[in-house]
């Protein structure tokens, strides 16, 4: 029998220990490329072709520094976001920011389950209404009656659907030159369709229900281990710390890879024959079937419906915390059902009461705009505010945001209050 090398041996550690660093940062990142995110980075890519798959380049820096941001703040502080709002800073300013970060999470559920019945539809036929009926369903009775540890397993290899949009990109005619000429040299024209899909693209990549999550998660993982919060012992940090931030690169990295392959493939194949209106996710699926093949079209769609499974769930615990923080209830997926009543029960409510959206006449598109302008209004301000707590010794003690990781921050709110402004103002 052939023995293993110590080299393979090494090499194998190596990558089981990375594996295991792997967590909420992974599930946080896979989560932002939601079937509304889906549609954002189709109708970029349909319209300008690869010109603007740059911005994902841009944003990747910015949106690991403010995740890294959220979950340094859980770890250290043992609190979410909404109890750190609410024990440092003013009542009302935790109270508007749950409330908007609710509506936001509840209009981009309701978008995302019909987006995932309609995906369904085009996989097998059937009442697309029905099938997102049973996707809420089937998210809700996850979250509340799967273990915690079996349940983070789970979404770990959900984040396997996004792959569907890499494997889009090699199974398409694909210009390779002009593609990767899109992805590293800037081009932009200063007008109203760029600066909307500017505004999009950072509304969609940089969303506040993930701070609100991975801070969540963070909290989460150290009370499953049995570890304070970090700043109680900063001597014995540096491990979680560095866990945090390989597992934040490489999930924001691979957030930010399958939306520029999603972008990527729509241009080389809706945009190139002259498709350049795509209001959803699945209309993005269905157009891609003469174009490019049942294959990318099957495994497109699939891959719709694997991704909401993944971020219905993250959208709802997210609001579901934050609430739960806001009002001091028990709280946390690795607690039993009857032991956190009040926060299981929000979980449903947000995802169950969304589905009354995906049977409602409310045109998609317009609830992913709105859920669009909800998190614009959310964002800057809440991640200056992130920013500051990062680096208050009164809330971090020793364990203080980097600077640099402060000054992507707050470059960060500047370019998210830009965007949304120019939503309201182009």
């Amino acid at each position: 029998m052939a023995q293993s090398s110590p080299l393979h041996d090494t090499e194998e550690r190596s990558s089981s220990k990375i594996l295991k660093k792997l967590g909420a940062g992974l599930i946080t990142g896979a989560a932002d490329d939601d079937p509304s995110g889906i549609a954002t980075y189709s109708q970029v890519g349909a319209q300008f072709g690869f010109t603007l798959g740059w911005t994902m380049l841009l944003s990747y820096p910015l949106m690991a520094a403010v995740q890294g941001l959220s979950a340094g703040i859980g770890a250290v502080t043992g609190k979410g976001i909404a109890q750190n709002l609410r024990s440092h800073y003013s009542p009302w300013l935790a109270r508007a920011a749950v409330l908007l970060l609710f509506v936001a999470n509840f209009i981009n559920i309701g978008a995302d389950l019909a987006a995932m019945g309609a995906a369904l539809r085009l996989l097998i036929a059937g009442p697309p209404l029905l099938y997102a009926a049973i996707f809420g369903i089937i998210c809700v009775l996850l979250e509340v009656f799967v273990s915690y540890q079996r349940y983070a397993l789970f979404l770990k290899w959900l984040t396997l659907s996004l792959f569907a949009y890499v494997i889009v990109v090699f199974a398409v005619d694909l210009p390779w030159s002009t593609a990767l000429r899109g992805a590293l040299i800037p081009q932009f024209t200063f007008d109203n369709g760029h600066a909307m899909a500017l505004t999009a693209i950072l509304g969609t990549t940089i969303s506040p229900y993930l701070f609100f999550w991975q801070a969540g998660q963070e909290v989460e993982e150290l009370r499953v281990r049995n570890r304070g919060r970090l700043k109680t012992n900063p001597q014995a940090a540096e491990p979680e710390l560095a866990r945090i931030r390989i597992d934040t690169l490489i999930g924001m990295g691979f957030s930010n890879v399958v939306a520029l392959a999603i972008i990527t493939a729509t241009a080389a194949t809706l945009h190139a024959n002259g498709i350049t209106q795509i209001q959803t996710s699945e209309q993005a699926a269905e157009a891609l079937r003469p174009i490019a093949g049942v294959f990318a079209f099957g495994v497109f769609a699939a891959g719709i419906v694997g991704t909401g499974l993944l971020a219905v769930p993250v959208l709802a615990a997210s609001a579901a915390s934050a609430v739960a923080e806001l009002f001091d209830w028990p709280r946390g997926l690795d607690r039993a059902p009857h032991r956190a009543k009040a926060f299981y029960a929000t979980i449903a409510a947000a995802t169950l009461g969304s589905v009354g959206l995906a049977f409602s006449k409310i045109d998609p598109f317009q609830m992913l705009y709105w859920s669009a302008v909800v998190n614009g209004i959310l964002a800057a301000p809440l991640i200056a505010v992130m920013t500051m707590m990062a680096r208050s010794p009164g809330i971090m003690g020793k364990l203080l945001a980097p600077w640099w990781m402060a000054a992507l921050g707050g470059l960060t709110a500047l370019v998210m209050m830009l965007a949304t402004a120019a939503m309201f103002l182009l």
